[in-house]
């Protein structure tokens, strides 16, 4: 196995972040295939692997990707796209089906969903299918792995349960609460991946993959609230509410952005469950058998306490939100560009107004008038935006590419400069940028910089309007970072 080359598609979401680090333990050479490099800059296990930046749209990139490649695993997929998505995936896959064809790879190894044997799917579950067939005629020995509601800490599906039972003491819920649903812990879908790549070639099929339970949704949501130490819940289920509106349902009450919301109670208007165990036989269990789901969600709450996420649903892209960087000339590049500009000298060191300015956002809050932000983004959430209780993966360590509430890290030199771009719904491109610089005498000098790009002249009307809040809002903002450093400084030394 040492010898084995591997190359991840997926690499900067939740699987495939977890996936890499577990290739690379178990002997494997690494290449990922990544539509931004950038996201990678901070991942440990960046330094050991071969990156390759391109979209499986492109053949080219595709192609030079899996030259030298044993083994592709092919873990992206449209969660939470609008639009004519399904296009796309083919496309991509038909991309990576030719390629690994050309490239004479040995196996490629998929990630889908459980699905109905019969019956009307939903487009999302629908599309994973079709990308499977395509895959599996490929001329390249390939295994589908298909998965249900996978659980482990940062996981889509663990957060909406864990959300939905810690908000609602009493939840009236669709009807689908009652459908039957076999979990798996994120540890045995690894487990399964990397097994999948020691196949013999015979092997050319899609393979269930589950938890050993079989459980109703409500079951679960009820598990989760006695391993979170809580009374378990009433569930009214209300035969009225449909998908549509269970997502928007979902999308008020907890930090999981409708987009997300859709794609995944679609899938739960079915029984969840494995139609088929030959996997049992091609790729035994593990050694100490699969996670129950209590287990696993013991588990998954353990890695939040410790603040040990290796990978979240909060860092996946939100579709239609921008992802272009700042220009380094905004006007120069054609832009109307609306600036909001704060400094002041801090009495601390930059060490220390670092650390404030690393640890915004989440739990730590945005330093000034929360009831204000916290309105701004329940707006967001009604109109189907990411909101503000996204949260952050880690509450002091920031990567590029990770989310902040309903900032995207777009830029972090650390120890001096980070900069955000926003994800919520405003009429235009917004960014805001922190900035840490350290001064002769040892204190340290903050700047803060919100950048606006209006869209039309409802982008201008939106700036004007909001212009006496941020007035208050950012003044108090960068009054309230410095204090918050000088305090840190006092409280570090006085310890010593």
């Amino acid at each position: 196995m040492s010898n084995r080359r591997a190359l991840v598609t997926g690499a900067t979401g939740y699987i495939g972040g977890r996936l890499v680090p577990r290739l690379l333990d178990a002997g494997f050479t690494v290449r990922v295939l990544v539509r931004n490099a950038d996201k990678l800059k901070d991942v440990p296990w960046r330094s050991k692997v071969d990156i390759v930046e391109g979209d499986l749209l492109d053949a080219g990139i595709v192609n030079t990707a899996c030259a030298d490649i044993d083994v592709l695993y092919y873990l992206v997929h449209a969660m939470g796209q609008k639009g004519d998505f399904e296009t796309k995936e083919l496309i991509g896959a038909r991309n990576v089906a030719v390629a690994a064809k050309a490239n004479k790879l040995s196996r490629i190894v998929y990630l889908g969903g459980l699905h109905p044997a019969t019956g009307e799917l939903s487009k999302h579950l629908r599309s994973r299918a079709e990308v499977g067939e395509i895959l599996l005629e490929s001329g390249v020995p390939t295994v589908a792995l298909q998965a249900g509601v996978i659980i482990g800490s940062g996981s889509t599906s663990f957060e909406m349960i864990r959300h939905l039972t810690d908000v609602l003491p009493v939840m009236t819920a669709p009807k689908w609460v009652g459908n039957l649903i076999q979990p798996i812990a994120v540890r045995d879908v690894m487990y399964y991946l990397i097994k999948a790549a020691d196949l013999p070639a015979s092997v050319n099929r899609t393979l269930d993959i589950g938890g050993p339970e079989v459980l109703k949704y409500s079951e679960m949501m009820n598990g989760y609230a006695v391993e979170a130490g809580m009374k378990e819940r009433a569930i009214l289920r209300l035969p009225v509410l449909t998908p549509y509106l269970a997502s928007q349902w979902v999308n008020l009450v907890t930090p999981i952005p409708r987009a997300l919301a859709v794609p995944i109670i679609a899938s739960l208007q079915h029984d969840c469950v494995m139609n088929e165990h030959d996997v049992d036989e091609i790729i035994p269990p593990p050694a100490e058998g699969l996670l129950p789901y209590r287990t696993a969600v013991h588990l998954a709450l353990g890695k939040m306490q410790e603040g040990d996420l290796e990978t979240s649903w909060q860092n996946s892209s939100v579709d239609g939100a921008p992802s272009d960087p700042l220009p380094s000339d905004p006007e120069w590049a054609g832009h109307r560009v609306y600036l909001d500009l704060k400094e002041r000298d801090c009495d601390a060191p930059v060490e220390d107004l670092w650390a404030i300015i690393e640890g915004i956002g989440g739990d730590n809050g945005w330093y000034s008038l929360p009831i204000a932000w916290a309105a701004r983004g329940f707006a967001d959430k009604l109109v189907g935006g990411v909101g503000l209780r996204r949260g952050r993966s880690n509450p002091e360590k920031l990567r590029v590419g990770e989310a902040v509430d309903w900032w995207r890290v777009e830029r972090i030199d650390h120890g001096n400069f980070l900069r955000l771009r926003a994800e919520m719904k405003v009429p235009g491109l917004a960014w805001l940028e922190l900035t840490a610089d350290a001064l002769p005498d040892g204190t340290s000098h903050y700047t803060q910089r919100a950048i606006f790009f209006p869209r039309g002249l409802g982008g201008r009307l939106y700036w004007l309007s909001i212009l006496p809040a941020h007035g208050i809002i950012f003044n108090g903002m960068a009054k309230r970072i410095t204090e918050a450093a000088h305090e840190r400084y006092l409280k570090r030394t006085q310890s010593v």
